[in-house]
């Protein structure tokens, strides 16, 4: 077993329950832990016997892009993509993080963390 990591994926996007927040867009940073197998792609140095973290982070920035009230449907939504896409997950974690959230007080972010885990 091993971990692909892609983490700090900066964008700006419209996320939000205020129509304010849809409307003008904020900056959010978004993390990917996936754990699968990775013992094939080692062996043979092949990169179509891995996970390319190339399109993991295409599809989060593609789903990032559809504008949502909670951030939780968002990750959720880059996790169904991951999973559809790599039946050999069996962990994943996607923390989407909305930096300087206009909420009162000094908050550097907030953060919500979506995890998939394979039944066996």
């Amino acid at each position: 077993m091993g971990i692909i990591s892609v983490k700090g994926i900066r964008l700006y996007c419209h996320h939000g329950c205020l129509p304010q927040e849809t409307r003008i867009g904020s900056d959010y940073m978004v993390d990917v832990d996936i754990e699968t197998d990775l013992k094939a792609s080692a062996l043979s140095d092949d990169l179509s016997k891995t996970i390319d973290y190339v399109v993991v982070n295409q599809v989060v920035q593609q789903e990032m892009d559809i504008p949502s009230k909670l951030l939780e449907t968002v990750a959720l939504r880059i996790i169904n993509r991951l999973t559809n896409l790599h039946g050999e997950i069996d962990f994943l974690a996607v923390s989407i993080s909305k930096l300087n959230p206009p909420i009162n007080g000094d908050v550097e972010r907030v953060t919500i963390k979506e995890i998939y885990k394979k039944l066996v």
